[in-house]
This record gives structure tokens, sequence and C-alpha cells, in this order.
């Protein structure tokens, strides 16, 4: 089943995996940059196995979102924030009475954690009940053993392409974005923390949710240290902290396989769930 969900001059796509028990917990998912919702499908059946409902949410302009980031795009992570909210409002009927979880993977996640913190911010009560982050982390360039400096080289060039460009063409990396997007996720790899216009950061510390952080094997994107240093910000929430090797897994594990990994990846999360918020 799709929804769309209108978001003025943009569309979001929103596709949902029922659970056989309509009172079944429900996972909302949040890709990673660039990756469209139908990657997820197969990790969505996982946990529909284990007797979750899930809805996966494509990022503005990616997948069935439209239209693709031009240089028209003005938007950026508050943008990307604010559609958490409009994709939980879009599923009001199918949340109602049901524990819901934000989960995320990548951008996904950071997007995740920075709605919940501007609600924080706002003195707001929290819209869902817990928070699982997989591949997770923000990619300051001081978080990484050993390559650093070409994290940071890396970033600020794409950053710079896309201000030059007006839009991040997708060269090899992260698929096409609009330029403030790219600004915003450059700035949380040069700074280590998100830009302050978000207005996130006196929040980030009054999230009071249960949070399901998960680093996995081999990530070439957000190594464990970059999952650690994200939510070392979120000192008011109960954070438990896993990490998926591929042993575990029983298949291989990187930034993107791990969404293979689903077999072992539900049982933790089915056991994790908290009551409802």
């Amino acid at each position: 089943m799709q929804l769309t969900v209108d978001r003025g001059s943009d569309r979001l796509g929103v596709q949902l995996h029922p659970a056989q028990d309509p009172a079944a917990p429900l996972i909302v998912v949040f890709p990673a940059m660039g990756v469209p919702a139908g990657y997820y499908t197969r990790f969505a059946h996982a946990l529909n196995a284990a007797g979750l409902g899930v809805a996966v949410a494509d990022l503005r302009g990616t997948g069935t979102s439209a239209p693709p980031p031009s240089r028209a795009s003005r938007y950026g992570y508050p943008e990307l924030a604010d559609d958490v909210d409009a994709v939980l409002d879009a599923l009001a009927e199918h949340r109602a009475g049901r524990r819901t979880i934000l989960l995320g993977h990548s951008l996904g996640g950071q997007v995740c954690v920075l709605h919940l913190a501007r609600e924080a911010a706002r003195g707001a009560g929290h819209s869902v009940d817990g928070l699982v982050l997989i591949a997770v982390g923000l990619p300051y360039w001081r978080a990484y053993p050993r390559r650093g400096l070409g994290v940071l080289a890396m970033t600020q060039f794409v950053n710079a392409v896309s201000g030059l460009l007006r839009v991040w063409p997708g060269w090899g990396f992260g698929g096409r974005q609009a330029r403030g997007v790219i600004k915003d996720w450059a700035f949380t790899a040069r700074r280590g923390s998100f830009p302050a216009h978000l207005g996130a950061t006196a929040g980030l510390a009054a999230v009071d949710l249960p949070v399901l952080a998960i680093s996995v094997d081999d990530d070439q994107y957000t190594p464990p240290e970059t999952t650690d240093h994200l939510v070392a910000a979120l000192t008011g929430a109960k954070v438990r902290r896993e990490h998926l090797t591929a042993a575990d897994a029983a298949v291989p594990l990187d930034h993107f396989k791990w969404v293979k990994a689903g077999a072992a990846l539900a049982p933790r999360i089915t056991a994790w769930l908290p009551i409802r918020h």
C-alpha cells in the first residue's frame, strides 16, 4: 500500500507493510541519503514476520517522492525534520491505539533525532514511543579512526560542488540532493554538531525517549565511533547501545548491506520495544 504526503511543492511517498495484528506496534522507517524506500522491503518483511507493522517513507526527492532535487530546491535539514512530523500525521489512522517507533538509517536517523529534539525544545510531548538508530551517527571527521582528514576533505568537496552547481548531482555518493541538505550535512562533518539554525541544540539533551542505537560491522560511512558521538548528546534519553557483527548476522554487513540482516535485527528490536510513552 502506498500513501502520498503533500508538502507544498514536494510530495512524499510512504510504503506500508501491514502486520497481521492491526494493533501491533508500528515501525516508521526513514532511509539513508539517496536510498529509496523500496530498498528496505526485505527488512520490512523481516519485521512483519516478527509481528510488527512497518511504514517506510521516502525522503524528499528520492524514490517515490517528487520532484527530484533541482537548483530551485530550497530545503535542508529543518524541512526534512518537519517531514517526519508530516509523515506521522499522515499515518494517524494507522497509528491509532498502537505504539509508534521511529527507525532511522544514516541521514534518516539524523532527521528523526532532529524531529525529537525540536519537539523537546518546544516543550511539546513526544509524538512517538521510541527511536531505533541503525548505522546512524554524525559524520564528524575527528570521530573517524585513521581516516578523518579524508572524510573532512570529501564532505567539504561535496559541499563546495553543490554550492557551485546549486544542487548535488549525486556523483558517486548520496544520489541527487538539494544543496541545503548537503550544506547542513557538511556542517555536521566539519563541526561535529547540528547547525544552530536547526533549533535543536537545547532539545537534544531533553529527548527522554528510549533509544536503541545499533552500529554494524564494516560500516564505511558510520563506524561505531560516529554513533557514539551522536548518542552522547542524548543525555536525557534511555539509550541502549548495541553493535551487530557479521558473525551474529550470518551475512556480510556494511552501511547498506545490514538490511539483509533482518532475521538478526528483528529480535533485538522486539526485545527492546518500550511500553507506551
